[in-house]
């Protein structure tokens, strides 16, 4: 009886044993996919304004645009509507440009700018169709907000506003309603994992009181029935060049770079309301994480899908150290089609080749592997009896 309890024992152990192991290696693979909560980052740059009076609103959007690239996000990522009617006007003292700063150090329009939707195109309606996906389908790749349940998402907006609502070229409205409407479609349609939603306007925080979707964080320039001021004029050209809120948040934005670890919370920190003439305000409640474990990259960058060791990769390993020139290479990948294998070499870099296993695999490997085990603690029992 004691050989018998003493085989039972064993196998027990055993089982428990590949269990953890086959659990240990489902932590890593889940793990390894999801180091972080998303996987792509976009941005949505919105100037509502038109005419030569309204040059600090395209500035703004501009200054943003060129930040979200100098951090990263392609250009196939960003959204820029604008109205597009300064860099030409005729009272322009200095054709095709546009600068922030009375300096004039920068020109945000250069030479490398893709509108994607101009002039009159920047509507209410395809505003709100490019955010929730119900455009035509006609519509070309650039014009489209193709994010998903992983993609972080930055919409900027800048021009004139009011009492929940914000006008779109002198022309039509958007109310608080419209927006917190359009968000809850995109969370319903899964078509964001967070967004950062920021508006720079008269009495902008009342843009976002009607929110009520998930994983959202808002921020604007004033408060209700407060005015949002512009930060300088350049008198050469004769009209204000950038609004504080925006002008303070680049303040911040410049001193980031893809690889830094500032968070939003350090950001919201340095807001002033006495350098910038109005109260912003913060809306977090419908967010999830903490604001100190957020970074600014986070929306104002680009995702780095990049694993960092200590030691390089060696790729190939080759018998005798010979070096294997490009045509057996290629006779290699010729073999792999037919399911041979090369004795010369042998391919290390599998923690690039890992797929996420689904649940149904792990049990079943699970349930063999156990299956395995008691099978050889009952031999083994048997024996020792």
């Amino acid at each position: 009886m004691a050989k018998r309890w003493w085989g039972y024992k064993l196998i027990t152990l055993l089982s428990l044993f590949v269990l953890s192991v086959y659990s240990n290696e489902q932590e890593q693979v889940e793990g390894f996919f999801s180091q972080s909560g998303h996987t792509n980052n976009w941005a949505v740059l919105v100037c509502t304004s038109r005419f030569w009076f309204n040059y600090r609103h395209v500035a703004n959007t501009l200054s943003m645009y060129r930040t979200v690239k100098r951090l990263g996000i392609p250009d196939s990522n960003i959204i820029l509507m604008l109205a597009d009617d300064v860099s030409c006007n005729p009272r322009n003292k200095y054709p095709a440009t546009v600068y922030n700063n009375a300096n004039r150090l920068l020109d945000l329009y250069g030479d490398n700018v893709e509108v994607d939707y101009r002039g009159y195109e920047v509507t209410v309606e395809n505003f709100i169709r490019m955010l929730t996906g119900r455009v035509s389908p006609d519509t070309p790749r650039s014009k489209r907000l193709l994010s998903d349940d992983r993609s972080n998402i930055l919409v900027y907006m800048t021009g004139h506003g009011g009492d929940e609502f914000l006008k779109f070229q002198d022309a039509e409205e958007i109310s608080a309603y419209d927006l917190a409407d359009s968000f809850k479609q995109m969370s319903e349609k899964k078509r964001y994992n967070e967004i950062l939603f920021m508006i720079d306007t008269c009495q902008a925080n009342t843009m976002y009181s009607k929110i009520n979707s998930t994983n959202i964080l808002a921020t604007g320039s004033s408060k209700l029935d407060e005015s949002s001021y512009s930060h300088h004029t350049d008198y050469d050209i004769g009209v204000a060049v950038i609004d504080s809120f925006t002008y303070y948040n680049l303040e911040f934005l410049e001193n980031v770079d893809q690889t830094s670890d500032k968070t939003l919370k350090e950001l919201f920190d340095t807001y002033d309301p006495v350098k910038i003439a109005s109260h912003p305000g913060i809306r977090s409640d419908l967010f999830n994480r903490p604001l100190d474990k957020v970074k600014v990259t986070d929306f104002f960058g680009n995702v780095q899908n990049v694993e960092l060791t200590k030691s390089r990769y060696p790729l190939v390993q080759q018998e005798d150290d010979e070096r294997i020139d490009a045509a057996t290479l290629e006779t290699m990948e010729t073999e792999q089609h037919s399911n041979t294998t090369t004795k010369a070499t042998r391919h290390l870099h599998h923690s690039f080749l890992v797929e996420k296993k689904t649940d149904t695999h792990y049990y079943i490997q699970s349930g063999l592997g156990v299956l395995a085990t008691v099978a050889i603690g009952y031999a083994i029992a048997t024996t020792i009896i």
